[in-house]
């Protein structure tokens, strides 16, 4: 006998009905049957004999309001978009409605799936590339593992790192794996000893532009990980925000094969207060 897991949930947390509901709409709610776990939104969806439900219900996760995301591109098949601070590129089993890829489903029109094929940590912000369906997440997947996508950022740095229209290589391996990172120097704000810097990264390993910055002697601003501990005269709260923004993404269109180009408008893009000469 099938029974609907709104029902089944109500009757073992003792929840009312419309909590249930809201867990599964944030994506809370998990059912295991046989080998295969998936996340269950759908309020219609019938639990059968032998099956497993997981609820993870949070509530301070749950009542978190997702900061809006911007739709800078819109192809069909894939789309392009601004994701600002805090917000993730995955969910976790308490819930997803937080992530980039929710937001697109549920305000692009018309409405679909949104696959997340690339990752940027949740204090960065910029570019993100979402596919709107398992073929071409697969074919966007196999881009970035080939390293045929090409991948800029952005950071405000402290330090003066040289300005020069000779880039840097840096190829420190990174959890034991090979990592390539070209940095290039912008513009120095003398009065703060901080410098906006340009990377492009060929591998895509975990914090890289984070990590070769840092080992370079350059921490990003507001790196909580990797850099300084700035402290206000008058907070324990940090100053800034992780200054690191990916700026552009160059690939192949799956769809079409022709080459793409997105760049971060520049109303997102990280501006020092002020830009003067070395």
């Amino acid at each position: 006998m099938s029974i609907s897991l709104p029902d089944q949930l109500v009757t073992a947390t003792g929840f009312s009905r419309q909590n249930v509901k809201r867990a599964m709409q944030k994506g809370a709610v998990w059912l295991t049957r046989g080998k295969q776990t998936d996340r269950i939104r759908r309020v219609t969806k019938l639990a059968k004999p032998g099956d497993q439900v997981h609820l993870y219900y949070d509530e301070g996760i749950l009542a978190t309001v997702p900061t809006p995301c911007e739709l800078i591109s819109d192809e069909d098949a894939y789309s392009i978009w601004y994701k600002p601070y805090g917000v993730r590129s995955q969910g976790a089993k308490w819930g997803d409605h937080c992530t980039v890829y929710r937001w697109a489903e549920q305000h692009l029109e018309p409405q679909r799936p949104a696959f997340t094929v690339h990752r940027l940590d949740r204090a960065a912000t910029g570019l993100i590339l979402l596919a709107h369906t398992k073929g071409v997440a697969t074919l966007l997947s196999k881009l970035f593992e080939q390293r045929e996508i090409e991948k800029r950022y952005q950071a405000i740095v402290h330090g003066r790192y040289p300005v020069s229209d000779d880039p840097r290589t840096v190829e420190t391996e990174i959890d034991g794996r090979h990592a390539k990172s070209t940095v290039h120097g912008i513009s120095l704000d003398a009065n703060t000893d901080r410098t906006l810097v340009e990377v492009e990264i060929e591998s895509g390993r975990k914090h890289q532009v984070r990590r070769h910055l840092a080992g370079l002697g350059f921490p990003i601003v507001g790196d909580r990980l990797y850099g300084r501990m700035e402290r206000s005269s008058n907070s324990e709260e940090l100053q800034d925000d992780l200054q690191l923004a990916a700026m552009k993404l160059v690939f192949k269109c799956p769809s079409s094969g022709e080459m793409k180009t997105y760049c971060l408008p520049d109303r997102f893009m990280l501006h020092l207060q002020t830009e003067t000469n070395p």
